[in-house]
């Protein structure tokens, strides 16, 4: 096995292993309905489109399951991929008034989760707000590396949504 961590950055190994992952969903829809009808992380795991997913990322490098297993079931509710942004971004703007799509409490409230059940939650009502319209290496870098050792993911967001949307509070 790779020693190598995953980081999920833009245009690695990882990230299009995880984009061919997610669009052989779009093929499957009985598996990606299998994983988006998952209602605790730990269901994730009883998912054969799981453990396509952690087999061809194994031979890239070192896989967290608890954190794959997040990214797994929350990439299955994106509906499209849209790049263009970050995710933080994306939650910053958006709204036909120019204003945040995600407001400043429920985003706050968000960088505060540390446990993963909670974060699949808020995550999962995040991508509904969004329409399904994520960008997903920059959900599934932020979610696989939101520990507290990785802290800087939510110093990033905090950056860029604040950035695209200064007056919310």
């Amino acid at each position: 096995m790779n020693e190598h961590y995953l980081k999920f950055k833009k245009d690695s190994p990882e990230v299009q292993v995880l984009i061919k992952w997610w669009e052989g969903l779009e093929k499957d829809r009985g598996e990606r309905a299998v994983l988006r009808r998952c209602g605790t992380i730990a269901e994730v795991v009883f998912s054969p489109a799981y453990h396509r997913l952690r087999k061809a990322l194994m031979n890239i490098g070192r896989v967290d399951d608890n954190w794959l297993s997040l990214v797994a079931v929350l990439s299955a509710r994106v509906k499209t991929n849209d790049s263009a942004a970050s995710i933080a971004e994306q939650m910053a703007t958006g709204k036909a008034d120019g204003s945040a799509r995600v407001s400043g409490l429920r985003f706050r409230r968000l960088l505060k989760m540390k446990e993963q059940d909670e974060l699949f939650t808020g995550m999962r009502r995040i991508i509904a707000l969004l329409g399904g319209n994520i960008n997903l290496q920059s959900l599934a870098r932020s979610l696989y590396l939101w520990n507290d050792k990785y802290a800087e993911i939510r110093k990033e967001w905090a950056f860029k949504y604040y950035s695209e949307a200064p007056n919310e509070k």
